[in-house]
């Protein structure tokens, strides 16, 4: 999804985990999703640069789909759609 898009996005949920060690901003991704309804969207504001990666990689095993991340200042804010119950 474009970045202009994804910025335009009201997460359900948004779970900061700026100073979270990995694999800290994955396992609150984890916890947070769980709360959700399918087709809502989280957001995971994070400065660790692997949990992107570790981030998709999850929603991709899981069933979840990986919207994307935007750069916002000092940290990156990384959204998921909950596909699965």
């Amino acid at each position: 999804m474009p970045s202009q898009d994804l910025e335009k996005l009201t997460p359900a949920k948004v779970i900061d985990s700026h100073w979270a060690p990995c694999p800290g901003p994955l396992l609150e991704a984890k916890a947070g999703i769980c709360h959700l309804n399918v087709g809502e969207v989280i957001e995971i504001q994070t400065i660790d640069p692997r949990a992107r990666d570790d981030i998709s990689a999850w929603a991709e095993k899981v069933g979840h789909e990986f919207l994307g991340f935007v750069q916002s200042g000092r940290y990156d804010r990384i959204f998921v759609k909950k596909r699965t119950p």
